[in-house]
This record gives C-alpha cells, sequence and structure tokens, in this order.
C-alpha cells in the first residue's frame, strides 16, 4: 500500500474505533505469528461476525495481513505498517517546531490538521 496522506489517514480512522484498536493491540502483542480468528474473537469476546469486519477494516487499512492455516485464517499486524504510521506521526508532528494550536473549528478535523503539518 503506498505511503500517501490518505493512507495514514485510513490507518488513523481504522485504529479509532475501539473494538479495531483492541484487535490490533492484541495481534501486536502476539508478534509475527499472529493469531487464529476465532482465538482473538474468544480473547476479545467479540461475535466473529463482528470480528470479521473489523479484521476486513484493518486490512483494507493495511494495518494487518491474512493467512491461510489449515481451515482457519490467521491474522497478524503488519510492523512495517505500524511503524511507517509511526514515523509518519513522528516526522510530521510540528515538523520539529513547538505543536501546533489545537483544531481551532469543529468541522477542520484531522485530515487538515495533517495537511497543514506535511506541507
Amino acid at each position: 500500500m503506498e505511503t500517501t496522506l490518505d493512507t495514514m489517514v485510513d490507518r488513523l480512522a481504522a485504529l479509532a474505533q475501539p473494538h479495531r484498536l483492541a484487535v490490533f493491540r492484541l495481534l501486536v502483542v502476539a508478534g509475527p505469528d499472529g493469531r487464529a480468528a476465532g482465538d482473538i474473537a474468544m480473547d476479545l469476546g467479540l461475535p466473529a461476525s463482528s470480528l470479521s469486519f473489523h479484521l476486513a477494516h484493518l486490512k483494507r487499512a493495511g494495518l494487518v495481513t491474512a493467512a491461510r492455516a489449515g481451515r482457519s485464517l490467521r491474522y497478524a499486524a503488519d510492523f512495517g505498517a505500524m511503524r511507517g504510521l509511526v514515523d509518519f506521526l513522528t516526522e510530521n508532528c510540528c515538523a520539529g517546531a513547538d505543536c501546533a494550536p489545537a483544531v481551532e473549528k469543529p468541522g477542520d478535523g484531522l485530515r487538515a490538521l495533517l495537511e497543514r503539518n506535511v506541507a
């Protein structure tokens, strides 16, 4: 997945939902081997259909990978994508200066804030 502003916004948006963030955190802790979908559902107490929806969202954002393991799917955090997101935030946050003031207008949003810091 190309590392563009839209990609970063998509990744941040994917992590902005509590269940998806919990899934991603669980997969980060699991390491490169990841976890089977059934185990993730059991650990987090999520119905399989809900978990599938959240995993698909994380996969579209490029934050997780899926691999067939027998009859089940095994999901893992994409550590390169995670590192890229953290690097993007680090490099673009305030461009080395004092942090920008908080967003002033309610409609300004994350995309406008990121665009100001990238420019």
